[in-house]
């Protein structure tokens, strides 16, 4: 039998394989990953499961000292969760196991009681800051969740207040906005493996107070809350716990909010009820969900069994605070590169622009599925992609776009709006990028080929900036990078065909400078990668539609090596890849098709068979992958 880590506390230094096998074996702690939300006078406890969209079931009873409290907080481990104070003055706390849903039993007493004020832990130390006596409070005290005992003193706020949000990382507690009675923007932490008083982070947007707070194990949000008296905001803001620093907005709720409770499982935050702007002492039992690392707006996720509007408490065995997000739920960490799903998005069927957006295993062979629906029909659009996110940007619908769209890899769904272009584009490369910034590089705008190359930040929303000129004017090209260096490769120049090969450092702007040439001139090329190689795949000229696949070390310049051949001669694919997989997705030959071949992109030979696309696919749909050359080690 195998001798597995004892994985009550997962946090600490782990294998790898530990981790891939606690995870794939399904007994990595808490997988499951729920949510409890409990308070405002309501006797039961709610619980979500966090992994789909749905409504919450009951978990068991609430109650503080024989009765029901509002103004409550709490904090978790990956096996118990703590409710902790309420109203003015109670001191008691309650506990709950996550894995036996039932009532709560007594853990201890503050050491002072209160209510209104902040919850944060990691998977051994849970903290409480702040709140009301009914006097403001500074007072921040701390017990070890896995031992039943009352709290002990920890330190002091930087000011007394009520009112706060609170989230952390699994090394530090962070304690967000309040009010003194006045409202304040402050942000203060301290670390939990110390004691002592709290310290300076920076300030929110706005001053703030009855926000609710999530967490990944990197970032912290602050979402809704009132940003003056009697006031109301959907404002979501963020931070980077590591380093102290002012608050920048994120995003927006549905609606403008306050007194909700919030949790997380390292994700995705939830906002549990909650008062709304325009039902002033009303409550609601709306749940909403926002993804803590790219941001955007709020959607609906469901319901809570019973309504409730004022200062609840919500916890998870999942949150940020608890271990670096792992939870069931994080890419296996074997694919150095982070993913294995290949995206195809829009494209020309021989009759009509698509909307539909495609999926596909890439380790796999096999058919694709649907994966959603981009916001308009169109075609020749560039794809670009970190782990978490896709764009495609551009694009004909026939009128050329300036429009970028995302897509989140973990959410199978419809795009969004991303931002825009610097110009208008069609047929610009494809995965030209790393985890941090994508370039969209060359293209048609208006009558004209382009030479401009512009960048996005892709973890963030917003327009491309840009970045610099390619070597040579072109459009219709190929397009692959490593995590350091992207390639432009072959295209349209004007009134003729292209065998330049260019290439920039992706970490700086600048304009492209000579690689070498490919074997053939020609445009509508694909590339694909590892984090090493880049491999061109089909395309055309005057005589006809080519079957050439070809390759370069990407960290050298050179030209072209002759690889093998496409299983279809074809032209405009789209290209997905990993660390070892290349695939050619659709594309015109010269009719538009649904072949998809594969290559295994560290060695040669010729494109084997992968499976079809739903429907014929041509004319440069945009491949977007999680794992291409560019992300690895990224």
């Amino acid at each position: 039998m195998a001798n597995y880590p004892q994985l009550d506390n997962a946090s600490g230094v782990w294998k790898l394989r530990e981790v891939y096998d606690a995870v794939m074996g399904g007994y990595w702690p808490n997988a499951g990953a729920i949510a409890l939300r409990f308070g405002d006078s309501i006797a039961s406890v709610d619980k979500l499961v966090m992994a789909s969209e749905g409504n919450t079931t009951s978990f068991g009873d609430f109650l503080i000292a024989g009765a029901v409290e509002s103004e409550n907080s709490g904090y978790s481990s990956f096996t118990r969760a703590v409710t902790i104070g309420g109203s003015t003055d109670k001191d008691q706390m309650n506990y709950y196991t996550f894995s036996t849903e039932g009532n709560n039993s007594n853990f201890g007493n503050l050491t002072t009681g209160r209510g209104m004020g902040a919850g944060n832990s990691n998977s051994v130390r849970g903290v409480y800051g702040g709140g009301r006596t009914p006097s403001m409070s500074n007072v921040i005290d701390y017990a070890t969740i896995a031992a039943l005992g009352n709290a002990t003193d920890f330190g002091d706020l930087t000011s007394s207040r009520a009112g706060i949000g609170g989230t952390g990382s699994p090394t530090r507690a962070l304690f967000i906005g309040g009010f003194t009675p006045s409202q304040v923007n402050t942000i203060d932490f301290v670390d939990y493996a110390t004691t002592g008083n709290a310290t300076d982070f920076g300030d929110l947007i706005a001053v703030n107070n009855y926000n609710g707070g999530a967490s990944s194990s990197t970032r912290g949000i602050a979402m809704g809350g009132s940003p003056t008296p009697g006031g109301y905001t959907n404002a979501v803001q963020f931070i980077t716990m590591a380093s102290q620093g002012n608050a920048i907005d994120f995003g927006d709720l549905n609606t403008a909010k306050i007194t909700m409770a919030a949790t997380s499982n390292s994700i995705s935050g939830f906002i549990f009820g909650g008062q709304y702007s325009g039902d002033v002492g009303g409550s609601q039992n709306t749940i909403e969900s926002i993804k803590i690392l790219t941001g955007g707006n709020a959607t609906d996720f469901g319901d809570c069994i019973q309504q409730s509007s004022f200062k609840q408490g919500a916890v998870s065995n999942a949150h940020g605070g608890l271990n670096d997000g792992y939870q069931g739920t994080r890419p296996i960490p074997f694919n150095e590169a982070g993913g294995d799903l290949g995206i195809v998005a829009g494209g020309y069927d021989g009759s009509n622009r698509l909307t539909l957006i495609q999926s596909v295993k890439i380790s796999s062979t096999g058919n694709s599925n649907k994966f959603g629906d981009l916001s308009v029909a169109k075609n020749a659009m560039a794809g670009i992609s970190s782990k978490i996110r896709g764009l495609v940007a551009g694009g004909n619908t026939p009128t050329e776009l300036n429009t970028i769209d995302y897509i989140t890899f973990s959410t199978e769904g419809n795009s969004a709006d991303f931002g825009d272009l610097t110009q208008a584009t069609s047929v610009p490369a494809n995965q030209v990028g790393n985890n941090t910034r994508g370039l969209i590089g060359g293209g048609q705008s208006g009558p004209a080929i382009t030479n401009v190359i512009s960048y996005v930040t892709i973890a963030t929303i917003g327009n491309a900036a840009d970045f610099g000129d390619l070597s040579v004017t072109r459009g219709t090209l190929a397009g692959t990078s490593s995590n350091t260096r992207g390639v432009f490769a072959a295209g349209e120049v004007p009134g003729n065909y292209s065998n330049v090969i260019d290439y920039v450092t992706i970490a700086s702007t600048g304009n492209a400078t000579d690689f070498g040439d490919v074997q053939a001139i020609r445009k509508g090329t694909s590339g694909v990668s590892n984090s090493t190689r880049g491999v061109f795949g089909g395309g055309e000229n005057d005589s006809g539609v080519s079957n050439i696949l070809g390759y370069v070390t990407i960290a050298t310049t050179g030209n072209a090596t002759d690889f093998g051949d496409l299983s279809v001669a074809r032209t405009a694919s789209g290209p997905l890849s990993n660390s070892v997989t290349g695939i050619f997705a659709g594309g015109t030959d010269p009719s538009a098709t649904n072949v998809m071949d594969f290559i295994t992109i560290s060695s040669t030979g010729n494109a084997s068979d992968f499976g079809d696309l739903i429907v014929n696919t041509g004319s440069q749909p945009s491949g977007l992958s999680n794992g291409h050359g560019g992300l690895v080690g990224g």
